[in-house]
């Protein structure tokens, strides 16, 4: 295929990069000047979609996501397909399908898990909302970028399916620190407390997979400094998107909007923001119900 890639950051970037070397040409640009091997650059993001098969973008939030579906609809061919897998709100992705639909070209919306490391290897997992015809014709290039990509509806549904996940990982993630912050002054090994929760009703992926206490279990970022994996910064982002959905829709989420307040005070107003999530569990270490 003809791809035009729009937003060539840490996880744009070898994305495109994994197109290029499966044999699809790609015609990149990214507003800060970026280029990565394999990949042409484009002057503009018209250029970049000019021609295109499928265009994909890779941006930081609905603002710029919109703007740049404004910029190259109008020169995309009927039958194309716009590929977002940038995090935005639900209703962003959803205005853009609409307007995607007015110019005769598939929408969707696929936002991803998995990480940098996971869009270095390969095996990102996609989160797709939109039509059935334009999940088939992009499945070719999910193929390549990631390990699945799972269809969950119309336009806007891959962002539900994203910020509800992460949402609860969002929460879990605390209730994780909190008890292993409690767990700790009651006296309680943190190994022997891993060795219970990992095996019994508490199990978890923040516990099993991604535990925030450095030397126990599977290697995770508190045995790296808490060096991000996935940034507090990102959690409160998309922790903001699903309590702006929750509004939106008039769902009661408090364990969300707590979440949200805790992650909020954690990056804006303490160490948090440069650090990887799990980074909740020092904090709690050094806290008192007081």
């Amino acid at each position: 295929m003809n791809i035009g890639f729009i937003g060539l950051g840490n996880m744009g970037a070898p994305m495109a990069k994994n197109l290029a070397a499966a044999g699809h040409v790609v015609l990149g640009y990214d507003p800060a000047g970026i280029t990565t091997e394999g990949v042409t650059a484009a002057a503009s993001a018209e250029a970049a979609a000019t021609g295109a098969n499928v265009v994909i973008t890779m941006l930081p939030n609905g603002k710029i996501a919109q703007s740049v579906a404004d910029q190259v609809l109008p020169v995309m061919e009927k039958g194309t397909v716009l590929l977002d897998c940038s995090t935005i709100d639900v209703a962003t992705a959803r205005r853009i399908g609409s307007r995607a639909e007015d110019h005769g070209i598939g929408f969707l919306d696929a936002p991803v898990s998995g990480g940098v490391g996971g869009a270095e290897a390969g095996t990102l997992t996609f989160m797709v909302g939109g039509s059935t015809e334009s999940f088939a014709q992009a499945t070719p290039l999910f193929d390549i970028m990631g390990r699945t990509a799972v269809h969950c509806g119309g336009a806007g549904n891959g962002q539900a399916a994203k910020i509800c996940n992460n949402m609860i990982l969002g929460i879990t993630m605390i209730g994780t620190c909190e008890a292993f912050a409690l767990a700790d002054k009651l006296g309680l090994d943190r190994q022997a407390m891993f060795d219970v929760v990992s095996t019994s009703s508490g199990y978890s992926w923040t516990m099993n997979a991604y535990c925030p206490a450095p030397g126990i279990g599977p290697q995770s970022p508190a045995d790296n400094g808490y060096v991000p994996g996935f940034a507090a910064d990102l959690m409160l982002k998309d922790l903001r998107l699903s309590q702006q959905a929750a509004q939106d829709v008039d769902a009661d989420t408090p364990m969300g909007a707590a979440a949200t307040e805790l992650y909020k005070i954690f990056v804006e107003q303490e160490d948090g923001s440069g650090r990887d999530f799990s980074a909740m569990l020092p904090r709690f270490e050094g806290r008192t119900r007081s």
